[in-house]
């Protein structure tokens, strides 16, 4: 829909960003393949669910070609991203950026288990199978059973406020100076 036919803002979706935007989350890609296309989209809305079995829950806009591919090819992938990933999250945010025939040359990947792309050299990786789409508004909560994940060091890539942010090192005490 372009944005001179989406209906205006209302006060109380206003309100709901503005305090949506104060929620500091970790900074991810979803990946999926339909065919020899991949697909690439930065999210922020990745949930780790349940232990048994293994499930993680991440949001994407119900409409997009991403989520079509993974109901399509029942299986997708989540890479974490740390600090030196910033320019990924940013492309894959970007609309229309998150799509390609083969593996993107900018973002090096591999297949994992599923044969869902995973971004090599991110902080941690998911590879799932879709084990249920749940409606959430405008957006579909695609719900995946893990079938292999892996983490390593690193300091993560953040996301408060509408900017790309990092972790201070240096925690406040209770009147607000450094430690």
């Amino acid at each position: 829909m372009s944005p001179a036919l989406r209906p205006a803002r209302s006060a109380e979706a206003e309100s709901y960003r503005g305090a949506a935007r104060r929620w500091t989350t970790g900074v991810a890609v979803l990946t999926a393949c339909s065919g020899e296309e991949v697909f690439a989209k930065t999210v922020s809305s990745l949930c780790t669910l349940s232990l048994d079995p293994l499930l993680i829950s991440v949001a994407v806009d119900a409409h997009s070609p991403l989520a079509a591919a993974v109901r399509g090819s029942g299986r997708y992938a989540v890479s974490v991203l740390g600090v030196n990933q910033e320019p990924l999250a940013r492309r894959f945010a970007a609309p229309g950026a998150g799509r390609a025939l083969g593996f993107f040359t900018h973002a090096p990947m591999r297949a994992e288990d599923t044969g869902a792309p995973v971004l090599e050299d991110s902080l941690a990786w998911f590879d799932c199978r879709l084990h249920s789409v749940l409606p959430g508004g405008d957006h579909a909560v695609l719900v995946g059973r893990v079938v292999a994940a892996d983490g390593g060091p690193g300091e993560p890539l953040l996301y408060h406020d509408g900017q790309y942010r990092t972790l201070d090192r240096h925690p406040t005490t209770s009147t607000g100076a450094r430690a």
